[in-house]
């Protein structure tokens, strides 16, 4: 595939608002999960965003209020990317420049919140709830594309923790068919009631925080996040070389045991971008924490690059971020190039003994030119992105 040039890109997370406080946190090894302390429950850690109950989103856009779409706000006013999108804009037309995003919630919790305020005798939300520009699954894309300004397609993408991921797909697509000259691409996902007691009932949440590959890890720590990332065809710096999906299909929650759908992605991005495994310099690992997924994980990494290439997961730091997980891991793997450092996954004790790929326990030092980075989600839905330097 051709070459797509990242001319900005931006995130939010657990451990700080924008790309400078990321790395910090990054370089520091200090993650940004606690105790649970949201919505009334306490199951185990969380990647919480301090600051998202004060903010307020510009008047004009006040319909749309919900957390999840001002996690968005947060995140397109950070790092210059709302200037970044301003500039492209003028180049290309406000109807030139599409917004794919994905999400797996969307803002489902103003509608717990709704649920919670019904009338007592007829059992009616409040009328100033407004699911379309709030919970409905769209609500995400008209809020970034009225957000900047824009006026081009807009795409939700709802493919579970692969969403944000394969809005880099869906976008490519649309540019490479000439519908449109750029695309802002990313995605958000916020705290809810619903996925926290859910996974609680899944008995997938860890008491203390995530370990992804620790040889005792014991699930998920759930996290918030919103990214984004502008792609154009011109440019210089970091680009989106290839990217690859699959759909394997196996089970409604459970990755295949082989890691088939794994396997079928990464090779798939690394055909898309015209390259060899030994091409790759660092794998950011999708690397929930659970036993199942961690050791498919290793199997699906181990059998495409051997044991040659590092590879770790980040979620001990932001926890699993679900829908957006995918742009947020891209990020980081964009502070992995341009600062030449390869985080090692965090609280790590003793690493599974069982795991034949190269997976760091500390932080090392590198020049990589290349990093792939994995997102998988329930249903069998894989995609892998590669991202760095042109051929």
């Amino acid at each position: 595939m051709t070459p797509l040039f990242v001319s900005s890109a931006t995130a939010v997370s657990a451990i700080g608002v924008g790309r400078a406080a990321m790395l910090e946190a990054l370089r520091a090894r200090r993650s940004g999960l606690r105790p649970c302390d949201f919505g009334g429950l306490a199951h185990g850690f969380i990647g919480r965003v301090d600051g998202v109950e004060d903010h307020a989103l510009p008047p004009a856009f006040a319909a749309f209020d919900c957390r999840n779409n001002r996690l968005a706000d947060i995140a397109v006013r950070a790092d210059g990317f709302d200037a970044a999108v301003a500039r492209a804009r003028s180049r290309y037309g406000a109807g030139r420049i599409a917004v794919v995003v994905g999400t797996s919630t969307s803002g489902i919790l103003s509608s717990e919140d709704a649920y919670r305020a019904r009338d007592p005798a007829t059992g009616a939300l409040p009328a100033s709830h407004d699911i379309a520009r709030t919970h409905d699954m769209f609500s995400l894309a008209r809020y970034v594309r009225a957000a900047l300004g824009l006026k081009g397609p807009a795409l939700s993408v709802s493919a579970a923790c692969a969403s944000s991921a394969k809005a880099f797909v869906d976008a490519r697509q649309l540019i490479a068919a000439g519908v449109c000259d750029a695309a802002v691409v990313g995605g958000a996902d916020s705290l809810c009631r619903l996925t926290l007691s859910g996974f609680a009932a899944l008995e997938l949440i860890a008491p203390g925080p995530t370990r992804p590959c620790d040889a005792a890890r014991d699930g998920i720590s759930i996290g918030e996040a919103a990214g984004f990332a502008l792609l154009e065809r011109e440019g210089d710096g970091i680009a989106l070389l290839g990217c690859g999906e699959s759909s394997d299909g196996h089970h409604m929650s459970a990755p295949h045991p082989e890691g088939l759908g794994a396997i079928a992605a990464m090779r798939a991005a690394l055909r898309a971008a015209g390259l060899e495994p030994g091409a790759i310099d660092y794998v950011n690992l999708h690397g929930t924490g659970t036993p199942a997924n961690d050791a498919t994980e290793d199997r699906a990494v181990s059998e495409v690059f051997g044991a040659a290439v590092p590879c770790s997961s980040t979620k001990g730091w932001t926890g699993h971020t679900l829908g957006a997980s995918g742009i947020l891991e891209a990020v980081i793997a964009m502070l992995c190039l341009e600062h030449g450092l390869l985080p090692g996954c965090l609280g790590v004790g003793t690493l599974d003994p069982g795991f034949r790929a190269q997976v760091l326990t500390a932080n090392r030092a590198a020049a990589p030119r290349r990093v792939m980075s994995n997102a998988f989600g329930f249903g069998g839905i894989n995609c892998s992105l590669i991202l760095g330097e042109p051929a």
